[in-house]
């Protein structure tokens, strides 16, 4: 695996630099209900020596009534100032699942117009399995301002989503499950209509990792997207079910070189409860 700061590391890379001055490192767990695990409870118990918890539903638009949406450019900064992280720092984000929340938060610093910042490949299992040290102190903080550039390329609303449907010009890119997407499986959030965006592509997340939960090369990832039918020549939409794992397709396509790829915000919590908007299921 190649280690590359901007995208995603190892935990060796991790390792060697877990005593850098300016890194700073987030446990950005999250869980769906359902999977009935507490990520601030496992926090507080186990994490990365100096680790903060960043967390997900808190930093966000409370406004809305979407799910951990993009938070307003103010409210990200006092958070993360709150946090000790700012300007100059390299962060690196894990999560307790091996690779599922991370490249949100991943991603939500990236829309900042922060770049140094990665992922943790393979997360805090991976760090555990092999022995690295864990903690269960609070990291002492220092603050430490943060500049916000939004780059507003890298998100898309409902309505740009939409005309990227019917216009066909762009590849919209879902990572949720092919019964999902198919619209066999029934939705895990009440009121959803089950299928897919018309026109869109599937590749469930888990497509683009390995069987021990790291990102799979470029080869891999390229191999993951063009069996699914994806154009990688167009730009790209990436969606889920709330924003959540399509960040895991994002950074599988900045992986392999592709920039030119934003993330529908609302994703199918938003899609699949209107009824106005058309839905397909099947296969395509």
């Amino acid at each position: 695996m190649q280690d590359d700061p901007k995208t995603l590391v190892s935990t060796d890379w991790l390792a060697a630099h877990l005593k850098d001055p300016d890194l700073r490192v987030l446990d950005a767990s999250w869980y769906l209900p359902q999977q009935g695990r507490d990520a601030k409870a496992e926090y507080d118990a186990a994490h990365i020596p100096g680790a903060r918890f960043f967390d997900i539903d808190e930093i966000s638009d409370n406004r809305s009534d979407l799910p951990h949406m993009v938070p307003p450019v103010e409210k990200f900064m006092s958070k993360l100032r709150a946090m000790g992280v700012g300007d100059g720092h390299q962060v690196v984000v894990y999560d307790g699942a091996g690779l599922f929340s991370a490249a949100r938060v991943w991603w939500l610093f990236r829309l900042m117009g922060q770049t140094n910042v990665a992922v943790l490949d393979g997360g805090f299992p991976k760090w555990q399995a092999e022995g690295h040290p864990v903690e269960d102190l609070p990291p002492v903080i220092r603050d430490r301002h943060m500049t916000v550039r939004v780059q507003n390329h890298m998100v898309r609303d409902v309505t740009q989503v939409s005309a990227a449907a019917k216009l066909g010009d762009h590849e919209i890119i879902d990572a949720r499950s092919a019964e999902r997407y198919r619209g066999d499986a029934p939705e895990p959030r009440e009121g959803l209509r089950a299928g897919h965006i018309p026109g869109s592509r599937n590749v469930p997340f888990g497509q683009v990792l390995k069987a021990d939960g790291t990102m799979k090369d470029a080869d891999g990832i390229r191999a993951a997207f063009e069996a699914a039918g994806v154009d990688l020549s167009k730009p790209a939409i990436t969606s889920c079910g709330s924003g959540v794992t399509a960040a895991i397709l994002s950074l599988a396509l900045e992986r392999i070189g592709k920039t030119d790829h934003s993330l529908y915000d609302g994703s199918w919590v938003e899609w699949g409860a209107f009824p106005t908007l058309p839905v397909a299921t099947g296969e395509n």
